[in-house]
């Protein structure tokens, strides 16, 4: 079960259920409507495209097992999962008596049956409760072990059965339906050259072909229809059912009068069996071909699964095991072959290799990894052996932190939903009421008398109005929107931030980390002798120093493979530099206080210090006996994609603005490299979430991009609060978009995908709802056959879900 803490005052569990029975978005709004009136629950989403519920609740006050039955009250179901386990470590039946009981005692186990001969457990449970994992601990605990059958069996295959069992009712459908049309089509004056077998005219044989397809292919439609009138409200099944059965119930009726008038194996009377039969054939294949769709809009969440490895290299108790990734903890040391994917996050202990982490960073270019650096599982270890120490395993992998983000976010609703959600919840009754006004005037003003002709208007009018496209145009999009944005290394925590983005009219971009890459580099030497003595007695007196500065001069003049003269002493002098002795020489590094404290005449490189300053380096001067020698400068480097996307994001119409604790002058020298005209320096942790209000207050919609922990008041003030994956989890935590590869081009692209994503939910709410309001007129003044109307409701439904797949196909420039 997912685990958060609300940010409330009493503590706030989710969980997630698997609907089973669901046909329409009236039918998932019923659910949200049902579990939200539950004392206890303080959220619910229901989402009809995923067929998922997401539930924030108080374990104090309501549990699992409560809304299960709230579910089941309203006319549903939550699906079940089963999970074997092969058990080690049995001695007896009391053992196995000792984990079947253990097992059964687990919030969300239904039912666990162990069997000693075998040695396996069968565990029936309720996976938004309870993990395969939780349950393998559990048997840890009681002393044994556990370990998964299925490893390798593919999970999720409810909807492959669901699938199958669509294609075969279709099948049989469509051999009883084909006679039935094949005679309607026999009707038409300009079909008059087809030939129709007698027996195909005659009512007996009608009714033997319509009746398995009206009660046994069609009896979903009549359950459906029945749980929704039983809980006061109407969806999709009630007028597929209404529609569908009325023309069956007619022309038993005119079959029975037939009968009644000495009919026999001749041609009887014009009925309707075909309407019903071929609307119900119709109506299947649509919700086939709406499945099949569907099953593409979590691509992203198999392909991102697909990533994790299966196995690890173990060492325990000074032996290597290969085992399933799943029964790594914490702690363990994992080998790590060249080539292979890395099976968890940890830190590198032994080994020199280089890392390929592009899945996670879309960095191209392989990261060197050495003992102490950390390693992130499903990356690619490309040459070197790696002994790593797993730190993160199981759903804290970063992995599994992002699938987790995924599926929330396409799990949730953008608040657009919610106006299709309301339509959806009375357009039913509504529809229902035409149909009734349109039989009653075709009835008594158009046709008088003619029952036959009314009733094939009123069924073409519930027919063509069920509300299934309106119900799938937001949950799609977001599904298909926020999945590619992941694979562009994107993560949306939720529908209604990927909806909020395209609103973004202004940007803050924290200077340091975001727009730079956060750390100094030693960028000019400028000596007045000897450039390697020069460089050697200079690192000699920095490598004392633990400031940032001076590791990053250490670091810049050992790149350059120049070995650092022994120190005999050495002084930090706060707010003036160093002083130090090494080669018999006393060594000055730092500001022009220093120097002037010293008697030391630098004078002459006071115009390059400040030149260098102006360009947004930190410079030094160096002295050596009390003899100018020389000068550094260190800068912290802007990102070689800061520019390009500033310059995108003005494109696109929007301010930008960068905030930083940083001097005014070095911080308008960076904003001017890449291409920002409005900054705010000296600006105080605390402060950033002020200057984010006063934005808000000028009617802007604001958002915050940092990576630092001082930049999470200020995500999380922010209208959209946006983190640099590679920067802090508490910076991650509080921001609504984590852009996972440190960049900014990551922002515009955010944008744009949002952008793409809301264009194309209102494509397919213009589509559904103009489907219908066009539909329904038309199918009431009679330009319309029922069964046309049941082939367009079917086509409405599977375009809408089409439209939003293609979002998976957005490409970024």
């Amino acid at each position: 079960m997912n685990d958060s803490t609300a940010n409330t005052a009493n503590p706030s569990k989710q969980a997630n259920f698997q609907i089973t029975g669901m046909t329409c978005a009236a039918c998932a709004n019923r659910i949200e409507k049902g579990l939200n009136k539950l004392e206890g629950v303080s959220a619910a989403n229901v989402n009809f495209a995923l067929e998922k519920a997401s539930v924030s609740f108080d374990p104090a006050i309501v549990d699992i097992n409560r809304m299960e039955e709230t579910i089941k009250k309203l006319g549903y179901g939550t699906a079940k999962e089963a999970v074997d386990f092969k058990l080690e470590g049995m001695t007896c039946a009391a053992c196995a008596n000792r984990i079947e009981k253990g097992l059964q005692k687990l919030p969300g186990v239904t039912g666990a049956s162990v069997n000693f001969a075998l040695e396996t457990a069968h565990v029936e449970y309720s996976p938004g409760e309870i993990s395969v994992t939780d349950m393998q601990n559990k048997v840890k605990q009681l002393g044994y072990k556990a370990i998964t059958k299925q490893e390798n069996e593919e999970k999720g295959d409810r909807r492959g059965k669901e699938v199958r069992r669509q294609k075969l009712k279709l099948l049989i459908s469509a051999i009883l339906s084909f006679p039935l049309l094949w005679t309607m089509v026999g009707h038409f004056s300009f079909t008059s050259w087809i030939y129709t077998p007698e027996i195909f005219m005659n009512p007996w044989f009608q009714l033997i072909l319509a009746t398995p397809v009206q009660f046994i292919i069609g009896r979903t439609f009549y359950i459906g229809a029945y749980k929704a009138l039983r809980n006061g409200s109407a969806n999709m099944d009630v007028l597929v059912s209404l529609g569908t059965s009325a023309a069956y119930f007619y022309s038993l009726y005119l079959t029975i009068v037939w009968a009644a008038e000495g009919g026999g194996m001749h041609h009887g009377p014009s009925l309707y069996y075909e309407t019903s039969a071929v609307l119900i054939t119709l109506v299947i294949m649509g919700k086939l071909f709406e499945s099949l769709a569907k099953g593409r809009t979590s691509e992203a969440i198999k392909s991102l699964m697909g990533l994790q490895a299966k196995t690890a290299l173990v060492v325990r108790d000074g032996q290597e095991l290969t085992l399933p990734v799943e029964e790594v903890v914490a702690g363990d040391i994992v080998l790590v072959r060249p080539g292979e994917k890395i099976p968890v996050d940890g830190q590198v202990l032994e080994g020199l290799s280089s890392v390929d982490e592009s899945m996670l960073t879309g960095e191209s270019l392989p990261v060197e990894k050495k003992p102490g650096d950390t390693v992130i599982g499903a990356t690619i270890n490309k040459n070197g052996m790696l002994r790593v120490q797993a730190t993160r395993v199981g759903k804290e992998t970063a992995l599994a932190q992002i699938i987790k983000v995924v599926e929330e976010a396409q799990g949730s609703k953008a608040p657009i939903q919610r106006v299709a959600d309301v339509i959806s919840g009375i357009f039913v009754p509504i529809v229902v009421g035409i149909a009734v006004v349109a039989f009653l005037v075709w009835y008594f003003l158009v046709t008088p008398g003619n029952f036959a002709e009314a009733l094939e208007k009123a069924i073409a009018v519930l027919v063509i109005a069920c509300p299934c496209a309106l119900g799938l145009a937001t949950p799609t999009s977001i599904m298909a929107g926020s999945g590619r944005a992941a694979e562009l290394g994107i993560l949306f925590k939720g529908g209604e931030h990927l909806e909020q983005t395209h609103k973004i009219d202004t940007i803050i971009l924290d200077k340091t980390g975001t727009v730079t890459n956060g750390k100094p580099e030693l960028t000019d030497v400028l000596p007045e002798g000897d450039e390697q003595e020069f460089l050697a007695l200079v690192g000699a007196a920095e490598k004392n120093s633990e400031h940032p500065l001076a590791e990053a001069i250490v670091a810049g003049i050992r790149g350059k493979n120049i070995e650092l003269a022994e120190t005999v002493t050495f002084e930090a002098i706060p707010g003036y530099g160093i002083q130090a002795t090494a080669n018999g020489k006393t060594i000055l590094v730092g500001t022009r206080k220093l120097m002037e404290k010293h008697g030391v005449d630098a004078k002459q490189a006071y115009d390059t210090m400040s030149r260098l300053e102006e360009d947004g380096k930190t410079a030094m001067l160096v002295a050596f006996d009390n003899r100018y020698a020389g000068m550094v400068a260190v800068a912290d480097t802007i990102k070689e994609t800061s520019k390009a996307a500033v310059s995108r994001l003005k494109e696109m119409g929007i301010q930008v603005i960068m905030i930083t604790g940083d001097n005014e002058r070095t911080a308008k020298s960076i904003a001017a490299q890449v291409g920002i005209d409005h900054v705010r320096a000296e600006v105080l942790p605390e402060g950033k979430a002020e200057e984010v209000k006063k934005l808000q207050e000028q009617g802007k919609i604001v958002a915050m991009v940092g990576d630092g922990i001082n930049d999470a008041p200020a995500l999380a003030t922010a209208d959209i609060g946006m983190a640099i994956g590679t920067g802090t989890d508490v910076a991650m935590e509080a921001a609504d978009v984590t852009l996972m590869r440190g960049d900014l081009s990551s922002i515009p692209d955010a944008i744009y995908m949002s952008r793409k994503t809301m264009t194309n939910i209102k494509q397919n709410l213009f589509w559904a709802l103009g489907y219908n309001t066009l539909g329904i007129p038309v199918a009431a003044i009679g330009l319309l056959a029922p069964w046309v109307a049941g082939a367009a409701m079917a086509l409405s439904s599977v375009s809408v879900v089409l439209n939003a797949l293609r979002l998976q196909r957005v490409k970024i420039r």
